[in-house]
């Protein structure tokens, strides 16, 4: 009997301590490609980052979403710059 009680209760205990695992499941990593067509999702990532740039700058997500942005941001200027000629 006692053994049955001691088997219950480890039992109980492995349960519960197996439901405070602390592990996230991680966020799946999007493209920049992604971010520049969810706008709303890459100005959320963009927002946690800059909340808690430690631990997240260097993520994939904050990284791809930070080239998405400063893609959009720029759009073509950079192929509208164009050289004059120079005169003498």
């Amino acid at each position: 009997m006692k053994k049955n009680v001691l088997i219950i209760a480890m039992l109980g205990t492995l349960s519960f301590l197996a439901g405070c695992n602390d592990e996230k499941i991680p966020e799946p990593t999007q493209t920049v490609e992604w971010y520049k067509s969810h706008h709303a999702e890459l100005k959320n990532v963009l927002a946690k980052c800059k909340d808690n740039p430690d631990k997240l700058a260097a993520t994939p997500n904050c990284v791809n979403a930070k080239l998405a942005d400063k893609q959009l941001s720029m759009g073509d200027s950079n192929k509208a710059i164009k050289p004059k000629p120079l005169t003498f």
